[in-house]
């Protein structure tokens, strides 16, 4: 499965602390509690994808510095192509996290000059991507959006991950909502049920799936096709250690089964087994596992799986 994949890349630092809020102090020493690594979303979904043994092409852009130089080599070892990172940004994007261990985490993202940047939609090896993929991954984020218009020409299915959504209007996220096949979301900021945020989004847009990721409540799940919601329990993790990440793992796994043809209640049953496994780990890109490993868990993890009684369309 051949799946396209552009958003941000960058250096994240994480902070392991006490709790929140944060009371001032002038000097702490939370020994083996800061780790720093290469991560954002795009690279996130592409090592969980690569794990899952699909065939990624990731696009991204990228500084002349240090840090850049440090994601490049990452990306080497980990076999995913840097044919297509564009090294135009006067600097990296850089990221801190606060989490503590309750699994709640603040988080403080530098973008650079990365939301000034459009993708080359002319360029011969982007443009061959994009007819030769089967899957569109277009993360929210400026330089995306001449992307979606591209993928939709050529008819490509077309997923994307708003993160935290409380407006149906939201007008940075309106265009990947529209264009969105497949679109995750968060519960965090939800003005309204999710159940019923769900209904709303089905209303206004026309995505084939949407789900909502809910932490330790697990997920619901809307599929147009049927007109039918679900909610499922989450699959416990017995060590939790840091749930920065977690959204990623859930959608790029729900991707990978949803692909290869499980339905979409059974593709999340999947994908719930594989973001429960992936926050026992430190890091957002650290805890992928294996299609086995993910089969062994529902054996004895699978999550209760209910039906809502509401139609939304």
């Amino acid at each position: 499965m051949k799946i396209l994949i552009s958003g941000l890349v960058n250096i994240e630092t994480t902070l392991r602390i006490n709790s929140f809020p944060i009371h001032y102090y002038p000097v702490d020493y939370p020994f083996y509690g800061i780790h720093s690594s290469v991560s954002g979303v795009a690279y996130n979904l592409a090592k969980a994808l690569g794990t899952l043994q699909d065939s990624v092409q990731l696009f991204s852009f990228l500084g002349n510095d240090d840090e850049a130089l440090r994601i490049l080599n990452q990306l080497q070892k980990d076999n995913i192509s840097t044919k297509g990172i564009m090294q135009v940004l006067s600097q990296t994007p850089v990221s801190v996290i606060l989490y503590d261990k309750e699994g709640k985490r603040q988080i403080y993202c530098d973008l650079k000059d990365i939301q000034e940047k459009t993708l080359p939609m002319e360029n011969e090896q982007l443009e061959t991507a994009v007819k030769e993929c089967d899957l569109v991954v277009a993360c929210n984020i400026n330089f995306n959006r001449s992307l979606l218009k591209k993928a939709k020409q050529f008819g490509k299915q077309i997923a994307t991950d708003v993160h935290v959504l409380s407006d149906l209007e939201d007008e940075f996220n309106r265009e990947f909502m529209e264009y969105a096949d497949i679109l995750f979301l968060s519960d965090e900021k939800l003005p309204c049920r999710p159940e019923e945020f769900l209904c709303q989004l089905a209303k206004k847009y026309k995505n084939k799936v949407i789900v909502v990721g809910r932490g330790s409540c697990g997920a619901m799940l809307y599929d147009r096709e049927q007109n039918k919601l679900w909610q499922l329990d989450p699959v416990p993790c017995d060590n939790v250690v840091n749930t920065v990440g977690a959204g990623d793992a859930l959608f790029s796994s729900f991707l990978h089964y949803y692909q290869k043809g499980y339905s979409t209640v059974e593709a999340l049953v999947r994908a719930e087994a594989f973001a429960s496994i992936k926050i026992g780990h430190n890091g957002a890109a650290t805890g992928f596992c294996s299609e086995e490993e993910v089969e062994k868990t529902i054996v004895d993890r699978r999550p209760a799986v209910n039906k809502i009684n509401l139609e939304c369309i």
